[in-house]
């Protein structure tokens, strides 16, 4: 399963954010379930990032938000609202 979960950060904040998402990450990898993540930035619109992590399915994505919900609170207002959990359908 696939998480994804976009933020819009304006250059002024990009150090604060960079130092929470390393925080939210290293929650979210102490969870079970957890298979991998990381951090992107648009090659386009550098403004706007993700937090990309893989788990075992949704069960354990949607338990580990309320683990880390105090690591990601700071960051609230820069997310994007919108659907986060992808399922795979088809592997190629």
């Amino acid at each position: 399963m696939l998480a994804l979960i976009r933020y819009s950060v304006p250059s002024a904040r990009t150090e604060e954010f960079l130092a929470q998402a390393h925080d939210i990450i290293d929650t979210l990898a102490a969870q079970p379930g957890y298979v991998r993540g990381r951090l992107t930035r648009s090659v386009d619109e550098p403004e706007l990032w993700a937090l990309v992590s893989e788990w075992e399915g949704a069960g354990f994505y949607r338990r580990a938000l309320g683990a880390a919900r105090m690591a990601m609170y700071p960051l609230m207002t820069l997310m994007l609202n919108e659907p986060s959990a992808f399922e795979d359908v088809e592997r190629v």
